[in-house]
């Protein structure tokens, strides 16, 4: 299957970009892996006329964003963003009025469709960089109330709150936290910004999941216990195999991250199914907020 696979991508001309929550057989196949707005920036800067993302609706779309000219697969249709689904643009624009119209900071684990009506996008690696750059003193800051909580934490800005919030990072509760603690108490904590603040204050450290790998490379600790989906534990652990990695919780599992199969990236490639592109209009105002992060 992953030999017939990567034939089939060499003939077509296809790249590959797995998620770093995806399986590990899909991302031993992939030819990129990593963040999602990471993997769309490599993808476009590639010569490759398809990309087949394993990942989750929205991340196919920012590829299409970024990569209009190439054909956007997402080899399970119904894999979507519970977060990304809190939101939709009429909303959006009805409480940016009613607040004063003022400037949106929008995550980019959303639509295309809220990009478009947002002033900038942010990851949770330069979310703070993007809120200081605002010449603004309020903000409203979406879909991840987790994260606008943490970056209001570190700025002197007041930032309003859009109630959403990834399901599984949201669960992760101080009380999981302690036990993994009491359960390898060498271990360092690693805790991503879209968990709840009680969880982040007892974190050594608060990193998106590039920048999990990236500490645990860095550091000279030889065990760490990591507040994300519990898929980054294959590439963290195939990154350092010398270090021991542990979950905060054996719950932090995203169903729609697991959807996307080795049979179902074969059909996608061989059938061309599962394409995602964006409306030129909505898609021209998204690429807006989503470079005016990228030039930051």
């Amino acid at each position: 299957m992953k030999d017939k696979i990567k034939a089939l991508a060499k003939k077509r001309n296809a790249i590959i970009l797995a998620h770093n929550y995806q399986p590990p057989e899909i991302q031993d196949i992939a030819d990129l892996c990593g963040d999602s707005l990471e993997l769309s920036i490599k993808a476009s800067k590639t010569t490759a006329d398809i990309i087949v993302f394993c990942g989750v609706h929205f991340m196919a779309e920012t590829a299409y964003i970024l990569s209009p000219d190439k054909i956007v697969l997402l080899p399970a249709t119904d894999a979507g963003c519970p977060m990304a689904e809190m939101i939709n643009p009429v909303s959006l624009q009805k409480k940016k009025k009613a607040l004063g119209n003022i400037p949106v900071v929008t995550y980019v684990n959303s639509s295309a469709a809220v990009k478009a009506v947002s002033d900038v996008c942010c990851t949770s690696a330069n979310v703070i960089k993007v809120v200081e750059s605002i010449n603004a003193d309020e903000i409203l800051m979406t879909p991840d109330k987790n994260l606008a909580l943490f970056a209001a934490s570190r700025t002197s800005k007041k930032i309003h709150l859009w109630d959403g919030f990834c399901p599984f990072h949201n669960t992760l509760t101080a009380k999981d936290v302690t036990k993994a603690k009491t359960d390898h108490p060498e271990a360092l904590f690693i805790a991503h910004p879209e968990c709840p603040p009680e969880v982040l204050t007892l974190a050594d450290s608060i990193q998106s999941t590039s920048g999990m790998i990236k500490f645990a490379g860095e550091s000279l600790h030889p065990s760490f216990i990591l507040g994300t989906e519990n898929g980054l534990l294959y590439p963290i652990s195939k990154a350092y195999p010398g270090k021991k990695f542990y979950p905060a919780s054996e719950k932090m599992v995203c169903g729609d991250m697991k959807k996307i199969t080795l049979e179902k990236i074969l059909l996608s490639l061989e059938t061309l199914s599962g394409r995602v592109t964006v409306p030129k209009d909505i898609r021209k105002k998204a690429w807006g907020a989503v470079q005016k992060m990228i030039e930051l």
